[in-house]
C-alpha cells in the first residue's frame, strides 16, 4: 500500500482555538482522523506528524525519501522563511503537495511568498481543513501517474 506522509509546523498543534475566525474550529486531531479515513477509502497508508521544530521536519523528510511515495506539507510559518525545509524537499523524488488551511494570498503581504511552492508538484490554499482531502486526491492522482511511467 503506497504511503503518503503529512507534515504540519508550527502552531499547528493549537487548531481549533486559534485564531478561529481564520483557521476554523477543527483540531489537528479531527484533521488527522478525517486523513486517515479518507487515505484509508482511496487505498493510502497516512503517516501523519507534527511539529513547531524546523529541524524535526527537516528530519522526517529527510527519511521520507526511502519509505513515502509522497508528501503534504503544511509548513505554516515556516512557509515563508525555511531554505532549509526546501533544500529537504528538493531532495524528495516523489510528489509534494503544499497545503495552507488559510488563503495564504489573501492575508499579509509577507505571507504571500512561499519558499516550498518552487519544489512543490502543486498548492493548495483557502479550504479549510477539507484541503487535506483535496491534497490527497491530488497526490493519489500523483502518485498513481509515477507509477504508470
Amino acid at each position: 500500500m503506497p504511503k503518503i506522509l503529512i507534515l504540519n509546523g508550527p502552531n499547528l498543534n493549537l487548531l481549533g482555538t486559534r485564531e478561529p475566525e481564520t483557521y476554523g474550529r477543527e483540531t489537528l486531531s479531527d484533521i488527522e482522523q478525517k486523513c486517515r479515513l479518507h487515505g484509508e477509502a482511496i487505498g493510502f497508508e497516512i503517516d501523519f506528524r507534527q511539529s513547531n521544530s524546523e529541524g524535526k521536519l527537516v528530519d522526517w523528510i529527510q527519511l521520507a525519501g526511502d519509505v513515502s511515495d509522497g508528501i503534504i506539507i503544511n509548513p505554516a510559518a515556516y512557509t515563508h522563511t525555511s531554505v532549509a525545509i526546501m533544500d529537504a524537499l528538493k531532495q524528495f523524488k516523489n510528489p509534494i503537495i503544499e497545503i495552507h488551511i488559510s488563503n495564504i494570498f489573501s492575508r499579509e503581504p509577507f505571507r504571500r511568498h512561499s519558499y516550498i511552492s518552487p519544489v512543490a508538484s502543486g498548492v493548495i490554499s483557502g479550504f479549510g481543513a477539507y484541503g487535506y482531502s483535496v491534497a490527497l486526491d491530488a497526490i493519489s492522482q500523483l502518485v498513481c501517474d509515477k507509477e504508470e511511467n
